[in-house]
């Protein structure tokens, strides 16, 4: 068998031709058919098939029926063979970057049998490689930064370009790389597609962004070659090389004199063309007259240098200032040598403001006696108007700081007198503000305050520190110490407190108590002898005067409370009560106690049995409203008699159905009936007759139950569908409810009993 391969070349298909020819030569020997293990195809994109190769058997001579078959990858749909003929063609496009080869495997059959007539060989079909892909940057379009200034040959970035051709035959996939737009301002390396800085001095404040285009050609470059191309964006970032620059070297401002501390007075700004924290500067003031009345602070969004006040201006005394202003950059590049500040003159004129008056003293400090007189001067305050022009001023005590109108000032002078008088011991120091006005500006406020010490005088006496009770031993020695007594003054002496005590002169000798000095402002009470006695007497009082230090002295006269008591050996105090004293000895507090709990336990015993005794007595009648039985009305007040025919209208209680007509009774069964009686209209109705033949048929109906205290209403109204709700008709029903009881409940329900016996007699009858 003997293979032949038809290519597109000339010179392919000789050597396929001398390869089959050879095998033929070396494997007759072996076996019946020759056959060539590769065949190599060029990958092709022709409509038409294309014969890849020819299969021949030395058993193919015409007498035998033979028929090649082929199997493997891609047989019967890629690569189809002539059973007869044994040509092989592919049928579709073969592309080599999808697969570079096909292994397949022919045999010879008998075409009548399908019995194989020699062992299957296997073969493979290679595809030969054409240029027929462009390179392709997978990664773009590429966007690169580089800082501005940049050395030539500094890298910016590197592109990748791939082909999908086959890199081992020919030069179909070996890339060649070039700049088509970017020069010169930079450059690549043909095979390594690095970009670098191609041009020097490149400044991002002139331009900051470049596009560059980049092809990559393969066939090595060469004519013919295939080509793709992609972007690359290149930015120049900021460096620190421009200084802050002041847009005018002399700038000039107005401020107010009145502007107050801490407030802007104007701004200035140095330009930087640079970008981000290149360009953010700090302002200073390094020279000028007075540098410490200004200030000058760095806005970190508007990048301005702001200048505030420190000191008040005064137009009186200075009217302009000049400053030297500094701006620096604060990131500073050492080896660029660039001086990265800039300075400017800043002149300031400080504008007139009409100003309030100014005071003496912000903090004035006054003292007046407490005894002092109205209309008396406790101080003079002065202010002044600080302009030119020299405004009058007026004063005014601010009254929110003396509520209770204590002082006046004069609106002219600013003396400050007395208004009502004033003590000491109530308060010491009045604070309050007076203000001063400009007459021709009214605006113009300024406040002091002045405090007003009122200063002591001797007007208080002096009195006990507190509400002494002493207690004195039945048992006591003779000297015994009953009490020690101080006294307090409200007056605040600069000497200082000295009290002086005696007794009354009455009381000078005195039997029972004399006192004893102590030297420090207070007295000891003593005790005279040891005969004091409760039932003697129970109680003492001893006057004591005291006497202060000052001018002129001051005293008071203070009664100290002494009580005997009983008291234990060792002098402590049991009982002070001469009812205490009669009282038994045994009988103890505990004693006391449990007998007043008793007495409490046998009032709420008999509190409790009251109570109940009052729940039990109450009627049984219901007076609740919501009862859903019959209601009982009651009428509590008197009527006018017979003659009041204006207090109620009695044809109210007439029914209306039953005036020209007899209404039976609907609460009883009656056994007799009564003829209809006439009734005239509810106009005219003589009240005295009406009750009269109510009375009589009341009296004369035997069926009737006493309506001593109960009205029963049995009418429903016109039209009602409801019917009586009495339980009085329920004789009508086969109840057999025996009412005898009703006989035992005394003479209020033997009438009832009897009527509902009636009933029953009635039922049985």
């Amino acid at each position: 068998m003997s293979c032949q391969s038809k290519s597109l070349q000339t010179g392919s298909t000789a050597l396929l031709r001398g390869l089959v020819e050879g095998q033929r030569i070396l494997s007759r020997a072996k076996r019946g058919w020759v056959w060539n293990q590769m065949f190599v195809l060029e990958e092709f994109s022709g409509p038409d098939p294309i014969l890849v190769g020819r299969l021949h058997t030395d058993l193919d001579v015409g007498s035998t029926p033979i028929k090649y078959v082929l199997a493997g990858e891609g047989a019967g749909t890629i690569f189809a063979i002539n059973e007869i003929t044994g040509d092989i063609h592919a049928m579709k496009r073969l592309d080599r970057e999808e697969k570079a080869e096909y292994t397949l495997t022919a045999q010879v059959t008998n075409r009548d049998t399908d019995q194989p007539l020699e062992p299957p060989s296997e073969f493979i079909i290679k595809v030969q490689d054409i240029n027929d892909n462009p390179p392709q940057f997978v990664e773009g379009p590429y966007r690169a930064s580089v800082p501005e200034m940049s050395q030539v040959g500094t890298s910016v970035t590197r592109v990748t370009a791939t082909d999908a051709d086959d890199p081992v035959y020919g030069n179909s996939a070996k890339l060649v790389y070039s700049i088509l737009e970017g020069q010169p301002y930079f450059s690549i390396d043909p095979n390594t597609a690095i970009i670098k800085i191609a041009l020097h001095g490149m400044d991002r404040e002139m331009r900051e962004e470049y596009l560059v285009v980049i092809q990559a050609k393969d066939m090595g470059g060469h004519m013919g070659g295939l080509s793709g191309t992609t972007t690359v964006t290149v930015t120049l970032t900021d460096v620190n090389d421009n200084p802050p620059k002041f847009s005018k070297s002399k700038q000039n401002f107005v401020i107010p004199e009145d502007l107050g501390i801490g407030k802007p007075g104007g701004k200035v700004k140095a330009n930087d063309r640079d970008i981000g924290e290149n360009a953010k500067s700090t302002y200073n003031i390094i020279d000028g007259d007075e540098r410490d009345v200004f200030e000058i602070t760095t806005d970190a969004q508007t990048q301005e240098g702001i200048l505030r006040l420190k000191k008040p201006l005064n137009f009186e005394t200075k009217k302009s200032y000049t400053l030297k202003v500094e701006a620096a950059n604060i990131r500073f590049d050492p080896n660029s040598g660039a001086p990265f500040k800039d300075t400017a003159t800043v002149k300031i004129a400080v504008e007139d403001s009409d100003e309030p008056p100014v005071f003496s003293k912000p903090t004035f400090v006054l003292q007046v006696d407490e005894n002092a007189p109205i209309n008396t001067v406790v101080g003079t305050v002065t202010a002044r108007d600080p302009d030119v022009t020299g405004s009058l001023v007026r004063y005014f005590i601010d009254r929110h700081t003396d509520l209770e109108r204590q002082f006046n000032v004069n609106v002219d002078d600013g003396k400050i007198t007395l208004a009502k008088p004033l003590d000491r011991e109530t308060d010491m120091w009045h604070n309050i503000t007076v203000t001063a006005t400009e007459i021709r500006n009214h605006s113009q406020i300024s406040r002091a305050i002045v405090a007003i010490r009122v200063l002591d005088i001797n007007d208080n006496a002096p009195e006990f520190a507190t509400e002494y009770e002493a207690f004195l031993c039945e048992n006591g020695k003779p000297g015994q110490v009953i009490q020690t007594v101080s006294a307090v003054d409200k007056d605040d002496p600069i000497q200082g407190h000295y009290f002086e005590y005696r007794l009354i002169p009455e009381m000078l000798n005195n039997p029972n108590f004399t006192i004893k000095n102590n030297g420090d402002n207070s007295i000891s009470v003593l005790a005279k002898h040891d005969t004091f006695r409760r039932q003697k007497q129970e109680m003492y009082f001893l006057p004591i005067i005291v006497t202060d230090n000052g001018n002129p002295p001051m005293s008071s006269t203070n009664t100290l409370t002494i009580r005997v008591c009983g008291c234990s050996r060792e002098g402590i105090v049991q009982s002070c009560n001469v009812e205490a004293y009669v009282l038994p000895i045994g009988l103890s507090m505990g004693a006391l106690i449990a007998i007043l709990a008793c007495i409490i336990l046998l009032l709420v015993i008999v509190v409790l049995f009251v109570t109940l005794r009052r729940h039990k007595n109450k009627p049984l009648i219901i007076k609740d409203d919501e009862d859903v039985r019959e209601n009982i009305i009651r009428y509590d007040d008197e009527g006018g008699g017979e003659e009041d025919t204006e207090a109620f209208d009695i044809a109210t209680l007439q029914n209306p159905d039953g005036i020209n007509g007899y209404l039976p009774r609907k609460d009883i069964k009656p056994d007799l009936q009564f003829m209809p009686r006439q009734s005239g209209g509810p106009n005219g109705v003589d009240v005295d007759e009406f009750i009269n033949v109510r009375l009589h048929e009341a009296d004369n109906d035997p069926t009737a139950p006493p309506y001593d205290s109960i009205q029963i209403y049995g009418y429903e109204g016109r039209g009602s569908i409801a019917g009586s709700l009495s339980s009085l008709e329920t004789a009508s029903s086969d109840s057999d409810q025996n009412y005898d009881y009703l006989r035992e409940w005394g003479p209020r329900f033997r009438r009832l009993g009897e009527l509902y016996s009636v009933g029953e007699s009635d039922k049985e009858t």
